[in-house]
C-alpha cells in the first residue's frame, strides 16, 4: 500500500498580473476517475482523483489558456487518462506520454493525432537509487529515437541535473530535442555552480535542450517565497530564454503535510519576480510552449 496524497489547495492566492492570451501551464497531471482509469498496482504514491475537468478549472482559475498533461509514474504506461483528456479539450491541451518498450507505429500515430508531442523517460535517481517506481529508461529512449524524430517529437527527461555530467552526451547524441523537467530537480543547497546544473545551462545555450522553470516547491522544500530558486531561474534564462517554459506541476502529488502543499497562485506569481520584463513572460508562457508543443 502507498500513502494517499493530499489534494491541491482549492483557494489559491490571486494572480498578481494578467496572463497573456495563449499562456500555458506546461507541466501537470490528471488522474481518474479510477473506475475508468485505474492506477498501476505497483506505484510510489496514490493521488486522489483529479480528472481533466478539474485541470481545466485550474487553468481558468489562473487565467491560463493552455496546458500540457504528462502521464504520471503512478499510471505506469497506461496513458488513457491523458489521451482521453486531449481528445476532450483538443484546442487547449497537449500531452506527454510514457511508452511501453514494444509500442507500435500505429499507436504512436494515434497519440500524435490526439495531441501527444513528446514522451517522458524516468532517469531520476539520487545517489544512484531510483526515487519513483515505473517509467521507462534510456535504453527504450535510444531504441525509439528514430520514431520520435520522424514525428517531430521531443524526449522529456526526468533527471537529477548532477547526472547530466555523465548522461548529457549520451542524450545529446540522440539528435532529439530534450526537455529537462523541473530545472533538473536541483536542490538549491547545491548552488548554481553545481557541475550538473552548469551542464544543463550548456545544453540550453547550445539549443540542444529545453527546461521547465517549474517545481520551485521541490527545489526549496522550506516553502514560499522560494527566493533561493531565483538564481537558478536567472541562470537558465541567461543561457537561452528561447528554450524555457513554465508549469505548476498541478495537482502536486506526493505531498502529505498540509503545511507544505504549494499554492498555485504563489507559484504563478513567481513569474512576476523571475521575469519582470513582460516580453520575457510572453516568451515563456506563450511563444515557447506554442512552438514546443505545436499549439496551432
Amino acid at each position: 500500500m502507498t500513502r494517499p496524497c493530499l489534494p491541491p489547495l482549492e483557494a489559491v492566492t490571486p494572480p498578481s498580473f494578467r496572463a497573456p492570451a495563449g499562456a500555458c501551464d506546461s507541466h501537470a497531471h490528471v488522474f481518474g476517475p479510477y473506475a475508468r482509469y485505474p492506477l498501476a498496482d505497483d506505484r510510489s504514491y496514490t493521488p486522489a482523483e483529479h480528472p481533466a475537468s478539474a485541470f481545466i478549472a485550474h487553468l481558468d482559475q489562473l487565467g491560463l489558456t493552455r496546458g500540457v498533461l504528462v502521464t504520471a509514474s503512478a499510471s505506469g504506461t497506461d496513458n488513457s487518462v491523458v489521451i482521453d483528456a486531449l481528445r476532450q479539450y483538443p484546442t487547449r491541451l497537449r500531452g506527454i506520454a510514457v511508452p511501453a518498450p514494444d509500442i507500435s507505429d500505429a499507436q504512436l500515430d494515434a497519440w500524435h493525432d490526439a495531441g501527444v508531442r513528446g514522451v517522458r523517460f524516468n532517469l531520476y535517481q539520487v545517489d544512484g537509487h531510483a526515487v519513483y517506481r515505473n517509467g521507462v529508461g534510456i535504453d527504450v529512449l535510444e531504441a525509439l529515437a528514430p520514431q520520435l524524430k520522424a514525428r517531430g517529437w521531443h524526449a522529456q527527461i526526468w533527471i537529477h541535473a548532477p547526472d547530466l555530467v555523465e548522461l548529457g552526451p549520451r542524450l545529446k547524441a540522440l539528435g532529439l530535442p530534450l526537455v529537462i523537467d523541473h530545472m533538473g530537480r536541483m536542490a538549491t543547497s547545491r548552488g548554481v555552480g553545481d557541475a550538473g546544473f552548469q551542464a544543463l545551462c550548456a545544453l540550453l545555450a547550445e539549443g540542444a535542450a529545453w527546461t521547465k522553470i517549474s517545481g520551485a516547491d521541490r527545489l526549496q522544500p522550506a516553502g514560499a517565497p522560494y527566493r533561493e530558486v531565483d538564481p537558478f531561474v536567472a541562470a537558465l534564462m541567461s543561457a537561452n530564454p528561447e528554450q524555457v517554459v513554465w508549469g505548476t506541476d498541478w495537482p502536486h502529488i506526493n505531498y502529505f503535510d498540509p503545511a507544505q502543499m504549494p499554492d498555485d497562485g504563489v507559484l504563478f506569481n513567481l513569474l512576476a519576480r523571475w521575469l519582470p520584463n513582460e516580453a520575457d513572460r510572453h516568451r515563456v508562457l506563450v511563444t515557447n510552449p506554442a512552438r514546443l508543443y505545436d499549439f496551432g
